[in-house]
């Protein structure tokens, strides 16, 4: 598979509507003629004053010498290397902004899990942690049942009998960044990794702005006391370009006729010969 390349140029057109909806409308960020500031971008984490200390986004050039691991500055400084220029790094600064809590219990998660293991070790627990962090997708719900769908990979029942429900009592918010950096310039393969929170009839009715409170606080309780990423097995794979409005060729149903992108689930049968399960 040929390596993704994101933009080299800031270009505000590519961040019109779409999966973009939401910091169009969060940051105003279509409307920056060129690559934001780091005083715009800590404007918006200093007004999470619920944080007991909040994080600062500094340039990454100042840690060149550094020989602390990139949890470990955030952790003990609170403040966070940022590239310039740099799509990655712009986009974990704006979901930073979005979800400052879960933010800050990943770090301190991935620290716990540090000085456990050690740097080279990656545990069960770290390894979700870093998966969600860079791909992860919370997806709004009221029904347990659709949620059932999608792990099943029903697509053609969760994405075409279903799409009219999608954004009024189904709803996806971005969480990992790298998500959002390979939008940019989008590919049939484009995957996430979802995680289902199920929400009252009320919580659509709620602005933008409160959606994201009450989602980084659900999050945090389900990190905390649900174990939802102690590994990997509470995600499942969702086809970015499948969400209705994130991508203009899905108005088609044939769109998703493609399996290879598409994926049925992969059935388990028992090898009786073995005595164990086989995965076809």
């Amino acid at each position: 598979m040929k390596k993704f390349t994101p933009p080299e140029a800031f270009n505000p057109q590519l961040l019109n509507g779409g999966a973009f909806e939401h910091l169009t409308q969060a940051f105003q960020l279509h409307n920056q003629t060129d690559w934001p500031s780091f005083e715009w971008l800590n404007s918006f984490v200093t007004a999470q004053n619920h944080l007991a200390k909040p994080i600062v986004f500094v340039p990454d050039a100042q840690f060149k010498e550094e020989a602390r691991y990139y949890e470990q500055i955030i952790f003990e400084t609170a403040c966070v290397p940022t590239r310039e220029k740099n799509w990655h790094d712009l986009f974990g600064a704006m979901i930073w902004s979005l979800f400052p809590n879960s933010k800050t219990l990943l770090n301190k998660r991935h620290i716990h899990e540090i000085n456990l293991h050690g740097l080279k070790q990656r545990s069960r627990h770290r390894n979700a942690l870093t998966l969600f962090d860079e791909c992860g997708v919370l997806l709004a719900m009221t029904d347990e049942h659709f949620a059932t769908k999608l792990k099943a990979h029903q697509w053609h029942d969760v994405f075409v009998e279903q799409r009219q429900r999608w954004g009024k009592d189904i709803k996806p918010f971005i969480f990992g960044h790298a998500n959002y950096e390979m939008l940019t310039q989008p590919f049939i393969g484009l995957t996430g990794k979802v995680l289902c929170v199920i929400v009252d009839n009320a919580f659509f009715e709620l602005s933008l702005t409160a959606q994201y409170q009450k989602l980084d606080e659900q999050l945090v309780d389900m990190i905390e006391h649900q174990g939802v990423l102690n590994d990997n097995s509470a995600l499942s794979p969702l086809p970015l370009l499948g969400v209705p409005n994130w991508c203009d060729k899905n108005t088609d149903p044939e769109f998703y006729n493609n399996t290879d992108y598409f994926r049925p689930k992969r059935r388990n049968t028992h090898d009786r010969s073995q005595g164990v399960k086989k995965t076809l």
